[in-house]
């Protein structure tokens, strides 16, 4: 039986509505642009837009790939540098997000928790990526999902104390809209329905305007703000926090409309690995959304459903960040502010039978980042150099003309902003619970899995050169490459 999909018609009015005041606005804008733009002082220290995208795989149009639509994304990387092996340290919401506020590798087990920042940020919220640039002369706003918890706050439905990250922001808040908290938000159904834990299902589809889901919400306030910051004197950080593509997989049915559902095939991983593997259930998939008892590792029609899902709410977010973008070009037409997308870690549609992240392979831990800087050299250069989430903390610092804090783990991207082709030698590192960790090289993806319950530690080698669907652990037929790539995740 067909997977059952939400349906909900709206009133034609209120997108005529809608278009009437984004006219509005966007007059307002082109005035107030020009005014902000003869008011800015010559040599003033340059704003960031920092936007963070959830769950957002590498499977993007700029990188080559054809299934989700990404034409704002495609644009942006246009006018910036996109780099197509970036990795992040965590395949989780919350820990990988406090590696970038961080700036730091995780070390402790509490850093690869989803709750990493609310529980460790007494150690280093005062050095925070958002408190460094508030200390030294920038007014900092989040909006969205920035941090873990959208609107900075981690108690009762996410809307009440304790703050998640003190000191960090001088505005953090969700946008307006439908729902009652920001926990509903996080996961929104249309009009402003929260989800039911274990209830709702995996995908919706709803005909209506994009306002009925979250992400044009978050864009109309991130171009509200934006609008109110150029008009400002003092240099700003402004980062904003687009929820989907994360589960549910739910957008306006016009963006499910513009994918064809039979162009999803299953990917040539598929299966559960046959070797002492990191593998798991897909427990946040599994466990907290319905299936109407469908399931789809042995159910393709509705794989194939679920991938369809998740590149029309990719789609549907990337529309609203043209939206932003747009916004950003019309304020700023000789693109002084310093602007990156990020994507907090990628996701598994079926690859070795995991949907979901939560493991340390390569769909989980790549995802997007394009950067773009005053003076750009060389836009829409993919470099293919291998870099890391915490590498865009001292990239940040060194493009605004701050000092760079010392105990940071990663390194200035500048080099490569400047000469995307340039070598590079160092590899990525990845981290997971129970002291699971992996190191990615040009050719190679070493992981260590560490004991969890009744299953033995695990070693698993591949060799991307040969083998880039990761189908074959090769650790025990090159023994020298595991000891060497282990002695790179053990060094310090």
């Amino acid at each position: 039986m067909p997977h059952p999909v939400y349906q909900f018609t709206v009133d034609p009015i209120g997108q005529r509505f809608g278009r009437f005041v984004t006219f509005v606005v966007a007059t307002f804008t082109l005035v107030v642009s020009g005014l902000a733009a003869e008011a800015k002082p010559a040599n003033a220290p340059p704003n960031v837009l920092f936007i963070c995208i959830d769950d957002l795989r590498n499977e993007v149009g700029y990188l080559g790939a054809s299934r989700a639509r990404t034409p704002a994304l495609d644009r942006f990387a246009a006018t910036g540098i996109s780099f197509s092996r970036h990795y992040v340290q965590v395949p989780t919401c919350g820990a990988s997000r406090a590696a970038l506020m961080r700036g730091r590798y995780p070390d402790s087990p509490a850093t690869v928790n989803n709750n990493a920042i609310l529980k460790t940020h007494t150690e280093w919220a005062d050095k925070s990526l958002p408190a460094w640039f508030r200390s030294h002369g920038y007014q900092t706003h989040s909006l969205g999902k920035v941090t873990h918890y959208p609107g900075n706050l981690a108690g009762e439905n996410w809307a009440a104390p304790p703050v998640e990250l003190p000191g960090g922001w001088d505005r953090a808040e969700i946008p307006a809209g439908p729902w009652p908290h920001a926990e509903a938000i996080m996961h929104g159904f249309a009009g402003g329905r929260a989800r039911v834990r274990g209830q709702s299902p995996a995908i919706e589809s709803t005909a209506g305007p994009d306002s009925l889901y979250p992400d044009a919400w978050v864009a109309d306030e991130a171009t509200k703000w934006l609008t109110e910051l150029m008009a400002t004197d003092s240099p700003w950080f402004l980062a904003v926090g687009f929820f989907k593509p994360h589960l549910p997989f739910a957008a306006p049915k016009a963006w499910f409309d513009r994918h064809d559902p039979a162009d999803f095939d299953p990917p040539p991983n598929a299966s559960r690995p046959s070797w002492p593997s990191g593998w798991h259930g897909s427990g946040e998939f599994r466990g907290n959304y319905g299936h109407q008892g469908r399931d789809p590792e042995n159910d393709e029609a509705y794989a194939r459903q679920l991938r369809h899902a998740y590149a029309a709410a990719v789609s549907y977010m990337d529309h609203q960040l043209g939206r932003l973008l747009e916004t950003l070009d019309r304020l700023d037409p000789d693109r002084e502010t310093v602007v990156v997308i990020w994507g907090d870690h990628g996701f598994l549609l079926g690859e070795h039978a995991i949907w979901g992240k939560h493991c340390l392979y390569e769909e989980a831990l790549r995802s997007p980042l394009i950067i773009r800087q005053p003076g750009n050299t060389g836009p829409g250069s993919v470099s293919a150099a291998i870099v890391e989430t915490v590498d865009i903390y001292p990239t940040l610092t060194e493009l605004c003309g701050l000092p760079t804090p010392a105990e940071l783990s990663g390194r200035s991207l500048r080099p490569w902003l400047d000469s995307p082709n340039a070598p590079s030698d160092k590899p990525a590192r990845g981290f997971w619970t129970a002291g699971s960790q992996t190191i990615r090289t040009p050719r190679y993806r070493l992981i260590r899995t560490g004991r969890r319950g009744d299953r033995p530690p695990a070693i698993e080698l591949f060799d991307y050169d040969s083998d880039p669907a990761e189908t074959r652990n090769v650790a025990a037929d090159h023994p020298a490459t595991v000891d060497e790539l282990t002695r790179l995740l053990d060094a310090d």
